[in-house]
């Protein structure tokens, strides 16, 4: 999906009134990054309320961490789903994700690339997004940690 322009997608895929204040960019010359789950480029436009939702782990209510890589990627985004609606926002309103990855490999990359695909559906354009390869996060244990910000329409 690489485009010059603003995706049309983005607006039949998002459920929020966002959806005409956020947009997103495949640039020409830039390689197609919908296989790793993300765009290039997030533009945000017009009054909105902004979303800043903390780096979210593969841990469960009572804190205790999934065992390994997939099972916590899969849990720190549904955490992400948690507290996105916490704020009245979906995945589609989110604009930017910074993950941070323990031991990155090409393998935790299909892993990740998947879920937020899983997350987000196939054909539609992905939030901005940047990796992060870290020696450990805060717990000892955690191997994935997500962020994001997301953009909704000031009520």
């Amino acid at each position: 999906m690489t485009t010059a322009t603003p995706s049309s997608a983005a607006a039949s895929a998002a459920p929020s009134a966002a959806r005409s204040a956020l947009s997103f960019l495949n640039p020409p010359g830039l390689y197609d990054p919908a296989p790793n789950g993300y765009s290039h480029v997030a533009i945000v436009e017009g009054p909105v309320r902004t979303v800043h939702v903390a780096g979210q782990g593969g841990e469960d209510a009572s804190g205790r961490l999934a065992e390994g890589f997939a099972a916590q990627v899969h849990l720190a985004i549904a955490n992400l789903r948690t507290a996105l609606a916490a704020a009245g926002a979906t995945p589609h309103d989110v604009a930017r994700l910074t993950v941070l990855v323990v031991d990155h490999t090409e393998e935790r990359l299909r892993i990740l690339g998947g879920a937020l695909r899983a997350c987000w559906g196939d054909g539609v354009p992905m939030p901005a997004c940047t990796l992060i390869p870290v020696p450990r996060l805060a717990l000892d244990g955690m191997l994935f940690e997500i962020d994001a910000t997301a953009v909704l329409p000031v009520p």
